[in-house]
């Protein structure tokens, strides 16, 4: 038996998704995002943000969400600054280039995160109007390494932002999971105004596919909808992403399947440091990161679907483990069986 930890889309959808997607199946809807669960899917966003006017749009995915934004709110000769981590910068093979817009790196710290400081220089250097003006800072929560900014560092950031004229956009991909996690500090209100534009990610949480993307403030959104058309962004069948971002914010869900996640991973990371499996760094997220031997993957081959994430040294291997809804108690402490102390 192979144990699923590759990532948190492995699985298909919450049951209660599939359910409610299927009730509304042969309904009859109107496309492109005009039909009532859309419509009643962003009322109750902006209620549970706290956001009364700001507007709501669905994309099917994390990197539609960020080319869109960060497209639309830049300036043609602007720039974005993100960590050199940043899954902007890192994985999405110069989808956001392609818009003609440039990316800045600043190195993130281990966990992920970036800070004002870092980037005083660098808006500093790009003072020459020969050089592409900073116009946007971009972040996620969680990082790519699991970790989850503080109310205090993400209050510290996005003042910085107001006050050097610069957008702070926030890649929610993980974003159920970060909030669920013991290491947040903020309430989604908290952290939906602390920021200009993020998205609520649910191909990661528990739907098909789709990202809520949000924009905070009303007036940065004039001409949206034409821009998400341009990107080719808008889906036909938009009731679908309705429908199930509609479900998964009843009775809590969202946060509920966070938190399923987070708990499998602590399970998982916790498990592992008492096999003696030394941890890359300590995630409080759904995402595990592990130093193995290389002599070891070949087992982890035989029991595990599982993520190599980044050359440690000659001997080892960085390898990543993601739990999700879906993953049980079972799932892990079989996992954890078939791996050998290293003590």
């Amino acid at each position: 038996m192979k144990y699923w930890f590759r990532n948190d889309y492995s699985f298909g959808a919450h049951p209660k998704v599939l359910e409610a997607v299927c009730a509304a199946n042969l309904e009859g809807n109107i496309g492109y995002g005009d039909d009532k669960y859309s419509a009643k899917a962003k009322d109750r966003i902006r209620e549970v943000c706290g956001l009364p006017d700001a507007m709501v749009e669905f994309v099917a995915g994390g990197t539609q969400a960020n080319v869109l934004t960060c497209a639309f709110l830049l300036k043609p000769w602007q720039a974005a600054i993100c960590p050199d981590s940043g899954h902007l910068n890192g994985h999405e093979v110069g989808a956001f280039e392609a818009t003609g817009h440039k990316i800045l790196t600043v190195p993130a710290t281990p966990d992920g995160k970036i800070a004002p400081e870092q980037l005083v220089p660098l808006l500093k250097l790009h003072q020459d109007v020969h050089l592409t003006e900073p116009g946007l800072v971009y972040i996620s929560n969680a990082t790519e390494n699991g970790a989850v900014y503080t109310k205090a560092e993400l209050t510290a950031l996005y003042t910085f932002c107001r006050e050097h004229d610069l957008y702070l956009f926030i890649d929610g991909a993980r974003l159920g999971c970060a909030l669920a996690s013991d290491a947040n500090d903020m309430t989604l209100p908290e952290f939906a105004h602390l920021c200009d534009a993020f998205y609520i990610g649910g191909t990661k949480n528990g739907t098909m596919f789709g990202e809520a993307l949000v924009i905070t403030r009303p007036e940065l959104t004039k001409g949206f909808f034409r821009m998400k058309k341009r990107l080719l962004t808008v889906m036909e069948k938009g009731w679908i992403q309705g429908v199930q971002f509609l479900t998964v914010f009843e009775d809590d869900l969202y946060f509920k399947m966070g938190r399923q996640a987070n708990e499998m991973a602590a399970r998982l990371q916790n498990g592992l440091k008492a096999k003696g499996w030394k941890l890359w760094v300590e995630s409080p997220t759904n995402q595990v990161f592990v130093i193995a031997p290389n002599d070891k993957k070949p087992l982890l081959d035989e029991v595990c679907q599982y993520e190599d994430w980044c050359p440690y040294d000659a001997d080892h291997t960085v390898v990543r483990f993601v739990a999700c809804f879906h993953t049980t108690e079972a799932d892990v402490d079989g996992f954890l069986s078939a791996l050998p102390d290293l003590k």
